[in-house]
């Protein structure tokens, strides 16, 4: 993986997007005279709920459906390759019916995700845990970026996850640092591929039951990643076989939703 993605525009909802796969983009960013704002469920709502309460927040500060541009899901349990390629299929109709993804065979998402299983308290079925939208940039509010989720597996289309999973079972101290070595790479040219590094960001978040704890200092401190430091959540993967995602924010702004 050495390639450096590039952004395409999505005229409809003020931001850049890295094309990826028909479930979601690479990373989102706002377009120039826009800010990326990013918002938190106080408790994560199933996800009929939490479109409702999307649609509802967007429509009360004149924003449309087409601005939605990242979410940040919760899973009760990794599904299997079969089972996650069904949730995608139902949660992309929202979408389309949103005017964000155009259905049928397309492959252009522009919507960033994460999608992610807690091992404590799950959900009792999918929801979303947070999203991000865009609204008219101002002189205190502009820009912002969202790079989306990943574990250590590549997108190569046609094949199947076990084959595309770095060091598939292997949670050896050796195993660990590929799979966190992989993910690093891949944030930093998603990072790239948006226009921005890693002191740009101002939140990396860690999804993970394995023990990385002494690779924080040497493989991301020492680099430089997440000067604002890490937030790890004690989650799996959305997929069966995968042990470790991240991703990483630079909003323009943070709120919080109490439904």
């Amino acid at each position: 993986m050495t390639t450096v993605p590039h952004s395409r525009l999505f005229e409809a909802g003020g931001f850049m997007y890295l094309p990826a796969v028909f479930q979601y983009s690479g990373g989102v960013a706002a377009a120039q005279g826009f800010a990326m704002v990013r918002q938190r469920f106080s408790k994560p709502l199933p996800l009929a709920e939490a479109f409702a309460a999307v649609e509802q927040h967007l429509a009360a500060i004149g924003r449309p459906t087409s601005a939605f541009a990242h979410c940040e899901l919760r899973s009760p349990a990794p599904f299997s390759e079969q089972g996650f390629v069904a949730f995608n299929r139902v949660y992309v109709q929202k979408l389309q019916s949103w005017g964000l993804f155009a259905g049928g065979d397309s492959q252009d998402n522009p919507v960033a995700r994460t999608n992610v299983c807690p091992v404590y308290d799950p959900p009792a079925e999918p929801a979303m845990y947070a999203f991000s939208y865009t609204v008219p940039a101002g002189a205190r509010l502009t820009g912002g970026f969202m790079v989306a989720g990943s574990g250590e597996a590549s997108e190569k289309a046609g094949e199947a996850y076990r084959d595309r999973i770095v060091a598939l079972h292997d949670n050896s101290p050796e195993g660990l640092v590929r799979k966190v070595d992989y993910v690093l790479e891949t944030m930093r040219l998603r990072l790239a591929g948006l226009g921005f590094k890693w002191s740009d960001a101002n939140s990396a978040q860690i999804y993970t039951v394995q023990n990385i704890g002494h690779l924080v200092g040497p493989m991301m401190a020492a680099r430089g990643i997440a000067p604002a430091g890490l937030c790890w959540h004690y989650a799996r993967p959305p997929v069966q076989g995968l042990d470790y995602e991240m991703d990483v924010h630079g909003a323009a702004a943070d709120g919080l939703i109490r439904p």
